[in-house]
């Protein structure tokens, strides 16, 4: 279904987006007395960049790719429990609304004419998880432990889901969580929307209910969106694209189709996949970077980080802990194109952490002049494994760790060790990722909020030992969502073609790193398994003094670690212990637990 085809409708706010998206309001008469003055720019085409955080509507030139209006609204997120992650479906399609009056307000104000309009591209959040009722169009969920009535969607960092994915692994053959991945590219794991399917329909029995009186309708926020926006219970278009579809677990990548062998599981609700101007935020973020040829990559900083790299019209199988994923497939008769992705849960929301939970900054930008101060991070390390590690270990149980502080740590070196951290974790998926590929990523083109703070990308740079590339248009997944809606069978307002595509601006972070910098960068690069204490983290009931011989082994290592800093003069305490503690838990199948 083209996106502009269909009449959008909503149900508040007084306007209502017809075909050709004209806006009707009290005012059209003034505004039809003010049409000479309209600026004709052409053909435009809008996005919905509906994101973990915020939403926000924009609009793009279609020609010149300029953008030219946007609003933007923050997404509140609840946590009843630990490891639980929500936010209400309701606020979040009232966001879109909101975002898209001021944002053609704004247009009206620039005399730009928003009936130029011609089709609006959908982005979102990808696993997120809703179900709702078709009869009334209501969500069926309510948030467990708030004492009012508030539906909620289960959303992506979501870990509720753990003891699901352990009994499902544990039914495998061989307790394989890669028992899948054959057809969905994807391991077993919280992360990925059927598992949230399957704690809903075990443990709300409104979606069980539902589901026995065929009213439950499943979807990602994709779905839930077109589904309201195209009428909701008054015929809406239950559908999805291939690049959420092949996020849900239940999709085979090869087929381009659900799977029956996996609905068998999770029970059918009928989504239709279509091709249709919609495509999953990371997807989009390939297509706004144009990474449209066989090796290239884009990394977007954001709530988490992710790394795509396109690897053309075949799935490539990783052996190195990467996903496989449909990248886009941009119209009916077009093939799919597949990318391998690298997955970091915890990014943009370390920022968020310092702030909130921590209290050492007031705002994001603060961060970066806090870690500039010292330039370091002294030593100090921080593993933010807050909703468990994923590429490339697909760990739920790992827990976050900050070691190296001494007397002189600060919150200086505490915000530079932040920011070190989303780079190693880039540093460990492109790793894994030219393993896979065999071919060495040359340069990386990046996007997403962080890339803002220019000490982060410098650092990047230094890290990877590679250029990293920042367009100076931010907005690219809003421009990859706007780009396929503008070159949709129907509308074809953006050609695609390679001799069109815009020439975008960039600005360009060169590794400088001189030899002496380049021991020092090994010498970090040696705590990066520090991941493995993360691992390790709370895994279990099992501690490591359960067994006498390894709580002696390991006590004994500390001290002899401890005293070898104490001769040596380097922080080798942190660097050595995971290492020792990995190839101990090996071989005696023990967990580390503190």
């Amino acid at each position: 279904m083209p996106t502009g085809s269909g009449t959008i409708k909503k149900n508040s706010y007084t306007p209502v987006l017809t075909p050709g998206y004209r806006k009707e309001t009290a005012h059209t008469n003034s505004r039809m007395a003010a049409s000479s003055n309209r600026i004709m720019l052409g053909p435009l085409v809008a996005a919905i960049d509906q994101g973990t955080s915020s939403t926000r509507f924009l609009v793009f030139n279609a020609k010149t790719a300029e953008l030219l209006s946007h609003h933007q609204v923050e997404i509140k997120q609840s946590f009843p429990k630990e490891g639980w992650v929500e936010e209400d479906p309701k606020e979040i399609l009232q966001s879109v609304y909101e975002c898209m009056d001021r944002t053609c307000e704004k247009l009206t104000q620039l005399n730009i004419d928003i009936s130029n309009i011609k089709a609006i591209g959908v982005t979102n959040q990808r696993e997120t998880t809703l179900v709702w009722d078709k009869e009334t169009g209501e969500p069926l969920y309510n948030a467990i432990g708030k004492p009012q009535c508030r539906w909620l969607c289960a959303v992506w960092l979501d870990l509720r889901t753990q003891s699901t994915v352990e009994r499902l692994i544990s039914k495998t053959p061989g307790r394989n969580k890669n028992h899948l991945k054959h057809k969905t590219g994807l391991p077993i794991s919280t992360y990925f929307s059927a598992v949230k399917l399957r704690w809903l329909l075990d443990n709300v029995d409104e979606v069980a209910e539902a589901v026995v009186t065929h009213r439950a309708m499943f979807g990602t926020v994709d779905s839930w969106l077109i589904w309201c926006l195209t009428g909701g219970k008054s015929g809406g278009v239950h559908c999805t694209d291939v690049t959420n579809a092949s996020r849900t677990m239940l999709f085979n990548i090869h087929t381009l189709d659900w799977d029956p062998e996996l609905w068998i599981s999770w029970g059918n609700t009928n989504v239709c996949i279509v091709d249709l101007q919609c495509l999953g935020d990371q997807s989009a973020a390939l297509v706004g970077q144009m990474c449209f040829q066989d090796g290239q990559a884009k990394n977007t900083y954001g709530t988490g980080c992710f790394l795509l790299r396109n690897t053309g019209a075949k799935p490539v199988m990783s052996d190195h802990g990467l996903l496989t994923t449909v990248a886009y497939k941009l119209g009916r008769d077009k093939p799919a194109c597949y990318a391998l992705e690298g997955s970091v849960a915890i990014a943009g929301a370390v920022v968020r952490w310092l702030k909130d939970n921590l209290g050492i900054i007031q705002t994001s930008t603060e961060l970066e002049k806090l870690a500039a101060s010292v330039g370091t991070s002294y030593g100090c390390y921080f593993v933010p494994a807050f909703s468990g590690l994923y590429a490339p270990y697909w760990e739920p149980s790992a827990r976050g760790i900050i070691c190296g502080l001494t007397q002189f740590t600060n919150r200086s070196h505490l915000a530079f060790a932040a920011l070190e951290a989303v780079c190693f974790q880039t540093r460990e998926i492109l790793d894994a990722m030219n393993q896979d590929s065999g071919i060495p990523l040359t340069q990386l083109q990046v996007d997403g909020g962080m890339t803002s703070n220019r000490l982060l990308m410098q650092l990047q740079a230094d890290i990877l030992c590679i250029p990293v590339v920042k367009p100076s248009m931010p907005e690219t997944t809003a421009l990859g969502a706007a780009m396929a809606a503008g070159a949709a069978e129907g509308v074809s307002v953006w050609s695609l073609r390679p001799e069109d595509l815009s020439e975008v601006t960039s600005e360009k972070f060169e590794p400088q790193i001189n030899p002496e910098g380049t021991r020092r960068f090994s010498k970090r690069r040696s705590s990066m398994p520090l991941t493995t204490v993360a691992v390790s983290l709370n895994m279990g009931e099992t501690s490591i003094f359960s067994s006498l011989p390894l709580g002696f082994y390991v006590v004994g290592s500390m001290c002899m670690l401890i005293g070898a800093k104490y001769i040596s003069g380097q922080c080798l305490f942190f660097a050595c212990l995971p290492l020792c503690l990995l190839k101990k838990n090996r071989n005696h199948n023990v967990h580390t637990h503190f």
